[in-house]
């Protein structure tokens, strides 16, 4: 009898096991720190204002207020944004927080790491925390998703560019905010590291190529 009540156990168990989901992929506080990826969210409300500077490769992004040695653009105090007054779905701000944990970390080709990431390479990390795979170039990246016109872009799309002078795309970056038509996003450049940037810049406007939307 208590044999097969032993064994009536262990099946239940095994089976409850097996049928455990394994994707990190989160939609709610609780279910977040239930897999551990759970980031605690601003306090207080925070954005932040680019101005730029022309060089000879790329319009560079300098921050309102003093920054720091580590290139992160310091707080603008003044601003009354909510991060959730737009009801910003969770794991969209979990991601963009994510890849802010990343601000100021320098450029590396092929870099994946707070050593050094290229542009791809962070968003392919950031993405990766939650489970959920892209592909590794910034071209091949652009044809996954949902192609986006200008007015239908949010926080959490990606966004391309081609720096190069060609019609290959080349370069992407992380939406963290829209502000009418003015698109805030994270980036890694090669010569300033990860940082924030606009696509009112000259540099940016000229080189914006699409849109693109990873999640539904």
């Amino acid at each position: 009898m208590y044999l097969k009540q032993f064994v009536y156990l262990l099946v239940l168990t095994l089976v409850l096991v097996s049928c455990k989901p394994s994707s990190s992929i989160v939609t709610s506080k609780e279910v977040a720190q239930q897999e551990g990826t759970y980031k605690e969210l601003p306090k207080s409300n925070t954005t932040y204002k680019t101005v730029a500077t022309t060089t000879k490769t790329e319009e560079k992004t300098v921050p309102t207020k003093k920054q720091s040695s580590k290139n992160k653009l310091v707080e603008n105090e003044e601003s009354d944004y909510d991060p959730d007054s737009d009801n910003t779905p969770y794991l969209v701000r979990q991601i963009i927080y994510t890849a802010m944990e990343y601000d100021g970390v320098k450029y590396r080709s092929g870099g994946t790491t707070t050593a050094g990431m290229d542009c791809s390479g962070l968003v392919t990390t950031v993405f990766k925390t939650y489970d959920i795979s892209l592909p590794r170039s910034s071209n091949d990246m652009s044809k996954v998703g949902k192609k986006l016109k200008n007015d239908e872009i949010q926080k959490g799309d990606l966004v391309f560019f081609r720096t190069n002078g060609r019609s290959v795309i080349n370069h992407v970056g992380l939406v963290t905010e829209v502000k009418g038509d003015e698109i805030i996003f994270i980036h890694s450049s090669v010569q300033r590291g990860v940082i924030i940037s606009s696509t009112k810049e000259p540099y940016y406007q000229r080189t914006f190529a699409q849109a693109n939307r990873i999640l539904n």
